[in-house]
């Protein structure tokens, strides 16, 4: 049996409440002020029961013109109108702006209702049905049931049950399986329980126990208890009017426009891609950059305009649009929102979020209009390609694919597979799987590809590019593990090869020629017959003045040849004669079992600038073992040195 909230909607004094009360019996003026002047200022919460047995919110809405903010902040959760126009007076201004904002908020179904007909005559009432037809031909509620109503004898009640519970079989069923979001409208506190919230849920469940999140504030509450329609219960679903009692918040923490939510699953936004819809009866164009008030959810926020591909929008005309937030909104993709003028505040138009994370555009550029285009009304695997291209390198995951398209989770997850499959979107599993655009994982192989021959071009004599330097040109706002499976599928596919902590392609080879090539034999000359007691790098540089760069790119290669042995940071010795001493070492330590400084001394001729790095090269390098001033030949049963 499906959920869904009946909400009221008309000019002031055409007997909303009055109709509400016979409804249910409830009286939704609960204000001191509201008794006091007769008419309703905020918004008013009820419940009914259809033939059928199902139960059903009631939100009744004011209908003064001065409370329209707090009507839209009610009507942001209705499924079905009960449009209610006085017999006596027939179609007011507030009718028709009450209209329109049901209609800008995505209403298609309700019923009309003729109030105080025990005031009028059977003609009179029949031009009034007749004019009210008239009004609403073009309309969603054009071939809707019109009932007559009196609150005073009861007259019209019967047949307005019944076209309640036939229009409410034409809703279309509410999807309870998305994330959890309760636009809050009231807060109070209850003695020994302490904080309530009250919200229609627009989709998802809650239940007890739950910690939930209340934005756009973060403040982090646990459900204590859960209400709906007067009733304790376990859990809350889509379509409901719901009471939560938050344990661990004050009451003056929260407020009318918070969002209640599940821990992580929502986040705030000032920068909203819309498609907007200026309403016809507006007597000027709307200016690009206009200020105006945005009413979505149960927030009201001042929002800038920013057309898309225009500078000016005439009566009746619809635009893409972002709007800039003055403060932050909790919105998703789909949502409903209407737009009232700053000063003097009326209706001016509304339309639908298209992805409630926008991005600085270029406003006149076609392409940032065709995106906006497949957005508003491509299909939605387009609509999916679209929010992965805008999540770029960074990705996006399922979660936060449901907030930016508004695509029920079934179905999304459905499509995702389908993408990944084709090769338009790239999956990266994890604890939480994020996706990529399919484009551009590809493009960023061959990036990485191309970064790394140009570091070569640039850098003939270095092996590779170090992984970070890589990632940090490639993008350090990327996904870390995407980064490391592109070197790994490209590495699998033989594109790039990697070492340690380089990166570099298959086919490339440190080669010196030219004035690096003589260069190059020049230290090894140097090295080569300066034997035993070689100049320090500093001394090197000093020997081959301005040509420090080139002197440590060579002797790098020199290292990675074998040719060049570094035996401390400073000293270098040529291959050969490093493995000369060696030779004379190892046969040094067998003939007298331990050595000390003296005898290496004896043995090298060498002073202590040499012999200290000498003796610890062959220590690191597991020739010989340490035993106080003494080396051991190294043994397998030798291996532990003393210090």
């Amino acid at each position: 049996m499906r959920d869904l909230i009946v909400g009221t909607a008309g000019h002031v004094d055409h007997g909303k409440t009055a109709l509400v009360k016979a409804l249910t019996g409830i009286d939704t003026d609960r204000l001191k002020e509201e008794k006091e002047r007769g008419i309703t200022i905020d918004l008013g919460f009820a419940f009914l029961n259809l033939p059928d047995g199902r139960r059903v919110g009631v939100v009744d809405v004011p209908g003064h013109e001065r409370f329209v903010k707090n009507m839209v902040a009610g009507a942001g959760g209705i499924h079905l109108v009960i449009l209610v126009i006085a017999a006596d007076e027939g179609v007011m201004p507030q009718t028709r702006e009450h209209l329109a904002i049901c209609s800008l908020l995505g209403i298609r179904k309700g019923i009309v209702v003729l109030t105080k007909v025990d005031l009028v005559d059977e003609a009179w009432l029949k031009l009034v049905e007749e004019d009210v037809k008239d009004f609403l031909r073009g309309t969603f509620l054009e071939g809707a049931p019109v009932i007559y109503f009196s609150a005073l004898d009861g007259r019209g009640l019967t047949d307005l049950l019944a076209a309640l519970s036939r229009v409410a079989d034409e809703v279309d069923e509410i999807d309870v399986s998305g994330i959890f979001r309760l636009p809050v409208d009231r807060v109070f506190t209850i003695r020994g329980f302490g904080t309530v919230v009250t919200g229609t849920t627009l989709s998802g469940r809650l239940t007890v126990g739950d910690e939930v999140s209340i934005l756009p504030k973060g403040i982090v509450a646990k459900v204590r208890g859960i209400e709906v329609y007067k009733k304790q219960v376990t859990e809350a679903r889509a379509g409901q009017r719901t009471a939560v009692n938050l344990q661990g918040v004050e009451r003056d923490l929260i407020e009318r426009g918070d969002v209640l939510t599940h821990r992580g699953e929502l986040a705030s936004t000032k920068r909203l891609d819309v498609v907007f819809q200026y309403l016809s009866g507006m007597g000027s164009k709307l200016k690009n950059r206009t200020l105006a008030r945005l009413h979505v959810g149960t927030s009201e926020i001042m929002a800038r305009i920013i057309l898309i591909g225009r500078d000016e929008l005439a009566p009746g005309q619809s635009s893409y649009a972002q709007l800039l937030l003055e403060e932050p909104a909790v919105v998703m993709a789909q949502d409903r929102f209407v737009l009232r003028s700053y000063s003097p505040i009326t209706t001016i138009g509304g339309g639908v979020i298209l992805d409630p994370e926008g991005r600085q555009v270029k406003r006149l550029h076609s392409e940032t209009e065709a995106q906006f285009a497949t957005l508003a009304t491509g299909e939605e695997r387009k609509r999916i390609k679209v929010i992965l291209e805008r999540a770029h390198i960074a990705g996006i995951t399922e979660k936060q694919l449901l907030v930016r398209t508004g695509i029920p989770k079934a179905r999304l997850l459905t499509l995702l597979s389908s993408l990944s499959s084709s090769g338009e979107a790239y999956c990266l599993e994890g604890e939480e799987r994020r996706y990529f655009a399919g484009t551009l994982y590809t493009a960023l192989r061959q990036r990485v590809v191309d970064i790394v021959g140009n570091y070569h071009r640039n850098h003939p004599l270095k092996e590779g590019i170090k992984k970070e330097e890589l990632r940090g040109i490639v993008g350090q706002r990327g996904e870390a593990r995407l980064f490391q499976r592109v070197l790994f599928d490209l590495e699998r596919e033989g594109r790039i090869h990697l070492e340690q902590d380089f990166v570099r392609l298959p086919e490339h080879r440190v080669t010196l020629g030219g004035d690096l090539g003589h260069l190059r034999e020049k230290l090894l000359d140097l090295y080569r017959e300066s034997g035993l007691a070689p100049p320090t790098i500093k001394e090197v540089f000093g020997h081959f003045e301005n040509q420090r760069k080139e002197v440590e790119s060579v002797i790098t290669v020199l290292q990675k040849e074998g040719l060049l042995v570094k035996v401390s940071s400073e000293l270098f010795y040529h291959f050969n004669i490093i493995e000369k001493l060696k030779a004379d070492y190892e046969e040094l330590l067998r003939k007298k079992g331990r050595v000390g400084p003296g005898d290496f001394r004896e043995l090298t001729g060498l002073s202590r600038k040499f012999i200290i790095p000498l003796m610890e090269y062959f220590d690191t390098t597991k020739l010989t073992i340490r035993a106080g001033e003494y080396r051991l030949l190294r043994s397998p049963g030798n291996t532990k040195d003393d210090k």
